[in-house]
């Protein structure tokens, strides 16, 4: 599905579809403490009913489902949600993965006691999900948005993989990243209240070829560009990677924001 929004990239269009095999085969980078980072805070464990929006490949799901929750993933990409099915059920995991946008979701009132967003809330129509968002979270609900990124003034690799993304996607709207708490649009405030946040340093371990790998699952590189300018960006990073040794790691930062539900009069 080619999705074009002018707040991204300038309004390239780009196609999660495009490189949905490489997003399950390279996407699944968070270390562990990315994940206890919300375990901890009593958030997707037992007991608990999850919506996980933007799911992608279920990348959150499949490595929280050991924390005991009941998940429920969507995503408007109909191919990643085909390699999120396959990587569940080739784990034995459980999950009801849906193709729906956030803006297209429709469940009953009160149905879940946890909102996810990882590394997507940026993309959604907040004017029309955050009603939706408060009216089919229970009582004291949370939404949890989540976001990891490298940090390309901090690490010479990833500043010098960002500039060939940029060469080839001079729109490119991902770029320059450095450590910050996560946006949330203001009127996201009229039906949720801010009750923690936390930003850290990760570095992420790769081998050459996964950080390639990472580098293709980009939205300026195998979801946007055509088959002669992704072979020709893929030419280029390989020649920057042999410079590189075999192993190496990134430096990223991590982001966790928790929202409240707010009771309203």
């Amino acid at each position: 599905m080619e999705i074009t929004d002018k707040r991204i990239d300038e309004g390239k269009a780009f196609d999660w579809g495009k490189t949905s095999e490489f997003y399950a085969r390279y996407r699944d980078i968070y270390p562990d403490i990315f994940y206890q980072k919300v375990a901890g805070r009593n958030l997707c464990v037992n007991g608990q009913k999850v919506l996980d929006l933007g799911t992608g490949t279920g990348v959150l799901p499949r490595n929280m489902y050991k924390y005991g929750a009941d998940w429920v993933g969507t995503d408007i990409s109909p191919e990643q949600i085909e390699q999120a099915k396959r990587l569940s059920e080739e784990a034995e995991m459980n999950i009801d993965f849906q193709a729906v946008s956030a803006e297209k979701i429709d469940f009953p009132d009160a149905s879940f006691d946890v909102i996810t967003a990882c590394q997507c809330f940026w993309y959604f129509d907040h004017d029309r999900v955050a009603s939706k968002f408060h009216r089919i979270l229970k009582k004291d609900g949370k939404l949890v948005i989540l976001f990891m990124a490298w940090l390309p003034f901090e690490d010479e690799l990833a500043g010098k993989s960002e500039d060939l993304v940029c060469k080839f996607s001079p729109t490119w709207s991902g770029r320059g990243e450095t450590k910050h708490p996560i946006h949330i649009p203001e009127v996201m405030y009229d039906y949720f209240e801010i009750e923690d946040h936390e930003e850290y340093d990760i570095d992420v371990p790769f081998t050459k070829e996964a950080w390639h790998g990472r580098m293709i699952a980009c939205r300026g590189v195998g979801a946007s560009l055509s088959p002669e300018e992704l072979a020709k960006w893929d030419a280029e990073h390989r020649e920057l990677l042999a410079d590189y040794p075999d192993k190496f790691a990134v430096k990223h930062y991590a982001a966790i924001a928790v929202l409240k539900k707010k009771t309203l009069v």
